[in-house]
């Protein structure tokens, strides 16, 4: 089977009293799912602000990635809770991600 899909991410940045605040959003056409993320520049670091989006922005779709393993995971459970051996299966079937 062959498919095609097309998943949205918006990311917008805020900067407020020296924080720069990211959200990242994914419209999945199902679900949205929504990370957020922050930076503060440390004040004897001199103020680079891409920086602060980048860092901003990095953690909040580290936040959705992992919002997203979650999902997945609970799908997983739900479909196949056990592997054949009776036992619990390895996350996402690749042994090393157990580990």
């Amino acid at each position: 089977m062959t498919r095609t899909l097309e998943w949205k991410v918006r990311l917008y940045l805020f900067e407020e009293d020296g924080t720069t605040k990211a959200r990242a959003s994914l419209d999945t056409g199902n679900a949205m799912l929504t990370g957020r993320g922050s930076a503060r520049c440390s004040p004897e670091d001199v103020d680079i602000p891409e920086i602060g989006d980048e860092l901003a922005a990095g953690r909040a779709m580290s936040d959705l990635a992992g919002q997203l393993m979650q999902v997945a995971d609970r799908d997983i459970k739900s479909v196949n809770p056990m592997n054949r051996s009776g036992r619990p299966g390895s996350p996402y079937g690749w042994p090393e991600a157990a580990t």
